[in-house]
């Protein structure tokens, strides 16, 4: 395992959790020393997705409170990439499935590590098919 000595984070809607939310998080948590997971806020998630069950108080909540010991925030409405500006992680990871926001990552942030970590059975635990 790839451990990073500083902070790990994360992107993601986390709608309405589920099994594969929880392997993501889980996953992230092993490859460093603290992990930020920045929740989508509602604006930026009706400029890509279609619907969206729950608004981002509803979907933070929810993140504190499975996992209290890791810092939980929500992004900018505007700005995508300041909350990376303000955290300095040392690596990002990404879901199997998130691939528009990863070239603009590695253009802004050539320092940062990005890694692409596993599904956790796809075809069962993804959002858009719940």
């Amino acid at each position: 395992m790839n451990l990073v000595k500083g902070r790990v984070m994360i992107f993601g809607t986390f709608d309405v959790f589920h099994p594969g939310h929880r392997s993501f998080i889980e996953q992230a948590q092993q490859k460093g020393e603290e992990l930020i997971v920045v929740v989508a806020r509602d604006v930026t998630v009706k400029k890509i997705k279609s619907a969206l069950r729950n608004p981002e108080s509803v979907r933070l909540k929810v993140l504190q409170e499975t996992f209290s010991e890791v810092t939980i925030v929500l992004g900018d409405e505007v700005d995508q990439m300041k909350v990376i500006r303000e955290y300095r992680p040392e690596l990002v990871c990404l879901g199997y499935d998130q691939i528009g926001f990863s070239e603009q990552l590695m253009e802004s942030f050539p320092e940062i590590r990005i890694e692409r970590l596993k599904a956790f059975e796809p075809e069962k635990y993804k959002s858009s098919k719940m």
